[in-house]
């Protein structure tokens, strides 16, 4: 039996051999512990991608939440038995699997395996990255990744921007950069306060993050202005002077106006060029909100989808989402990158030299000990290229379109718009179902789908509706999978209708 003596701690037992130390000490010292378990876990996930690709098994293992809870007490003991590869084995066994073919669910990517090990590099390195010289390496591919997604809006060549932790966060570090250059007063430094109440212009189809940013600058739910939307749930352009003058009756000065490619619940993606000149007219900021969509960009066929984003002032885009990166990984890029600063205005003597620029990450973003968010996409994009990121884009939005083909076909059901990326909803409307009792159908079929495992698919509710939506994020469905989705519909329709 051996002994550790850690500073600061008891002495303690090494585990019950000298080749099972406790997992206090092999995390912090024993290299050979690491390679074995590293070496397990990896032949395990690799089993695990193998049958999700291969569409084994459910796609999610429904559990009531409760059941699940019971099963992951909130007890640990003093002396663990050190099987980290038992307890995984019951996360990959109880975790929803979204590289399955019938995981046609909500916009989260089916990661890229070689991102996911850079993830690993990532955490094991543990370097924040507020600033350079506690992360010189991912500062430098940060600013690679950003270079390289800025030149592909056509943001030109002074636009500078940040990696941060989601499409919410990246939403509101645009804006709050956007206050300090349009609202005439600096809210930082003085307060919301210190003039008129501000607001932006967004179409009713927007994401919700930025009804929240908003509201988390003090804006109140009078904040965003909502601007009309057509009858594809894109944002009506010739709305726009009407949703101005309706700000400024109601007291408040109009900064911004916040388009989406595309909108979340849709799909579709507003009329950039439009939104932009309109911005121009009026001196208003233009952000977009490209968190999904700017991956289209990369593809020849589909790039006509952004046409107008090279106006923006500012743009966010996930690379967790078409890039199949793990998440979290935003980029916030601002055309004029000097913007980029004046999001967060405040310098803490204590992090930040007097000369700290565009080498300080931290000056720029929410997060201070922040992920080496930027390895697992620089990595990627140099080691396999960019046409497989372009592929998967023209991949996905073409399968949606032919399952919006295959839905407009099928006479009991409804298509909601032509898809213009890779999200689609649809209802299903057997015949002599009453209209009002649609809603429920929908409802009750996905519950149905969802907890038999059989397609992982979400719901949505517009203007009144409810419709199902589904996201073509895995590179491994097919046709013949969404051929199967609809006769799974009918079938748990069928079997609601005896229930």
């Amino acid at each position: 039996m051996r002994l550790c003596t850690n500073a600061g701690r008891s002495p303690h037992t090494w585990g019950l051999s000298p080749e099972f130390p406790c997992g206090y000490c092999a995390s912090v010292s024993d290299a050979e512990r690491f390679r074995a378990l590293g070496h397990r876990l990896i032949d395990q996930l690799a089993d695990h991608l193998a049958a999700q690709i291969g569409g084994e098994g459910a796609v999610l293992p429904w559990r009531e939440p409760s059941e699940l809870a019971a099963a992951w007490p909130p007890s640990f003991p003093e002396q663990g038995n050190g099987d980290l590869g038992g307890l995984l084995a019951r996360v990959l066994e109880a975790s929803n699997r979204l590289h399955h073919p019938r995981y046609v669910g909500h916009q989260v990517a089916a990661p890229l395996p070689e991102a996911a090990l850079c993830d690993l590099v990532a955490s094991l390195l543990n370097n924040g990255m507020a600033i350079y010289e506690m992360g010189p390496a991912g500062t430098a591919m940060e600013r690679a990744v950003l270079r390289w997604m800025a030149d592909r809006l056509g943001l030109g060549a002074d636009a500078d921007g940040v990696l941060t932790s989601g499409g919410s966060a990246g939403n509101l570090t645009a804006l709050l950069a956007a206050r300090q250059a349009q609202a005439g007063f600096d809210a930082w430094g003085q307060g919301s306060h210190a003039g008129p109440p501000l607001a932006v212009l967004a179409a009713e189809s927007a994401h919700y993050s930025v009804a929240r940013a908003v509201q988390i600058m003090g804006w109140g739910e009078g904040g965003v202005i909502p601007v009309a939307t057509d009858d594809r749930f894109r944002m009506a352009s010739e709305a726009l002077p009407a949703a101005l003058a309706a700000g400024e009756r109601a007291g408040r000065r109009v900064i911004a106006v916040v388009a989406s490619a595309p909108s979340t619940a849709a799909g579709t993606f507003d009329p950039l060029a439009l939104v932009a000149e309109f911005c121009r007219s009026r001196g208003l900021w233009f952000h977009v909100d490209a968190a999904h969509g700017a991956a289209a960009v990369l593809s020849e066929r589909h790039r006509g989808l952004l046409y107008g984003i090279e106006h923006a002032d500012s743009v966010i885009w996930d690379a967790h989402k078409m890039l199949r990166m793990p998440a979290l990984v935003t980029a916030v890029i601002f055309k004029e990158g000097r913007r980029s600063h004046e999001a967060f205005s405040q310098v803490q003597s204590y992090l930040f030299g007097a000369e700290a620029k565009r080498w300080e990450v931290g000056l720029r973003t929410l997060e201070c000990t922040k992920r080496m968010m930027s390895l697992k996409l620089y990595a990627t994009l140099a080691t396999l290229g960019t046409a497989p990121f372009a592929d998967h884009v023209a991949g996905t939005f073409d399968l949606a379109r032919r399952f919006g083909e295959r839905l407009q076909a099928a006479s009991d059901f409804e298509l909601l718009t032509e898809p213009e990326s890779n999200i689609v909803c649809f209802r299903h409307r057997p015949t002599g179902t009453p209209v009002e009792a649609l809603d429920a159908l929908q409802e009750a079929v996905r519950r149905r789908l969802v907890r038999e495992g059989s397609f992982y698919l979400v719901q949505t509710s517009l203007r009144g509706a409810v419709w199902l939506r589904t996201t073509l994020m895995s590179p491994n469905t097919r046709d013949e999978d969404l051929e199967a989705l609809l006769g799974a519909i009918r079938g748990a329709a069928a079997t609601e209708a005896r229930s």
